[in-house]
């Protein structure tokens, strides 16, 4: 099936629920956005996303990962991103079938590696099965590939990536996301998206015109939505603009 839904977060104690359209993150969080288009919309929202945000260090983010992911259906268990498994918190590391923080923003797209900045930003980083990460690598995303093993709907080929279609549209968002907060004015590198998947260790990843297919194809949904409330609310005081208003992939990117 094209699209999915992901599960929804059981909601931690201290999280606060996420807004249904046209709430106070409008009226306060993007007034300065509302109404504009284009590049004059991209760089109100890199102003806004970029201001207030509290950096957190890389061993923080497991501490993260595991209250932003949480199964709803075991609350001792997070989602792995590509997979879809269900997996003990606990069980965080190395090894084969433990799971560790995938960049899908791939960090050596840039070389920022895993300073606090991009390679410890939440909105892009999430569990998944070591394996399975590393299968990814640092490939751009594409249609197509071989079957990629324990990551059903996953596929895969020399220079790309597709994950399943219930992540396709988190995938793009998470994307989108990076190309927006990191401009390049902030001692990072100005991250972008192109319609190549051969990159390398340019700041750059796609492919676009795919991104944005998989983004309408898999619009945002519960958990998707509680995810971006609770880093909001909990860790880094930023939001992802492309959950809250789908509508401005398309004015940004056409």
């Amino acid at each position: 099936m094209v699209g999915g839904t992901t599960p929804s977060p059981t909601q931690p104690p201290t999280s606060t629920p996420p807004p249904t359209g046209g709430g106070a993150y409008d009226d306060t969080y993007y007034r300065a956005a509302l109404g504009k288009t284009g590049p004059a919309l991209k760089s109100s929202l890199h102003t806004i996303i970029k201001t207030g945000v509290k950096a957190l260090s890389y061993d923080t983010v497991w501490t993260a990962l595991k209250q932003t992911d949480q199964d709803p259906n075991n609350p001792s268990n997070v989602i792995l991103l590509y997979s879809g498994r269900s997996q003990a918190k606990s069980t965080n590391g190395g090894g084969a079938d433990q799971w560790n923080r995938e960049h899908v923003w791939a960090k050596s797209h840039g070389d920022f590696g895993t300073a606090t900045g991009p390679g410890t930003d939440v909105h892009h980083l999430r569990p998944t099965d070591v394996t399975v990460n590393s299968t990814r690598g640092n490939k751009d995303f594409d249609n197509g590939g071989s079957a990629v093993s324990e990551c059903s709907g996953c596929y895969t080929d020399s220079d790309s990536f597709e994950p399943r279609d219930a992540v396709k549209g988190d995938v793009a968002r998470m994307i989108l996301y990076m190309a927006v907060r990191y401009e390049g004015n902030d001692g990072w590198p100005d991250l972008e998206v192109n319609d190549n998947t051969s990159n390398g260790s340019n700041p750059y990843i796609g492919k676009i015109s795919v991104l944005r297919q998989w983004h309408a194809q898999d619009p945002p949904d519960a958990f998707e939505k509680r995810r971006n409330q609770l880093i909001h609310d909990n860790w880094q005081h930023n939001r992802n603009p492309f959950i809250d208003h789908p509508e401005w992939v398309a004015s940004i990117w056409g």
